[in-house]
């Protein structure tokens, strides 16, 4: 619906409410009922984008780069994994689900879901933050079958050119 070549030095969402705004009132004027939810990597994780689908009633999901907080979080899962790596010799994952909020950028709490995995090359925390609740979507779930399937959205055909 929208390509845009931009400069690399800038942040990767930049400009994305602005891009998405006549988007998303086109596919509102032509099915005004539709649930719209948006998937993006880490580099969508930003306070404007997040609280302008909130303010327009989207759904989001968004990889959330990891940080010491959230590893801390998801210590008792790491070591979960890790136990049943060692015990089995296969990556293995637990999923784990709390609410946060970052200390500066983000405006409240949000739904975050969290993959604690290990495999043979050692440990793979991943993070998602969602506007989808429990009810709505499990978090292995929602991690798997829904934010996994945004590369094959755009992403892998847009590297394939």
């Amino acid at each position: 619906m929208c390509a845009r070549l931009r400069m690399s030095n800038i942040d990767a969402s930049a400009d994305s409410v602005e891009e998405l705004e006549p988007i998303v009132a086109r596919i509102r004027e032509r099915w005004p009922e539709v649930r719209i939810r948006l998937r993006g990597d880490g580099g969508f994780c930003r306070e404007k984008l997040m609280a302008w689908c909130e303010r327009e009633g989207m759904d989001y999901l968004f990889g959330l780069a990891q940080n010491a907080r959230l590893k801390k979080q998801i210590a008792p899962q790491m070591a979960q994994a890790e136990q049943q790596y060692e015990e089995t010799k296969a990556p293995a994952r637990v999923f784990t689900e709390f609410f946060y909020r970052t200390q500066d950028t983000w405006s409240r709490e949000r739904r975050v879901i969290a993959k604690a995995e290990h495999m043979a090359n050692g440990a793979n925390p991943r993070f998602v933050v969602t506007t989808l609740s429990a009810e709505q979507m499990a978090a292995q779930e929602l991690y798997e079958k829904e934010y996994c399937a945004r590369g094959e959205c755009p992403e892998n055909r847009i590297k394939e050119q």
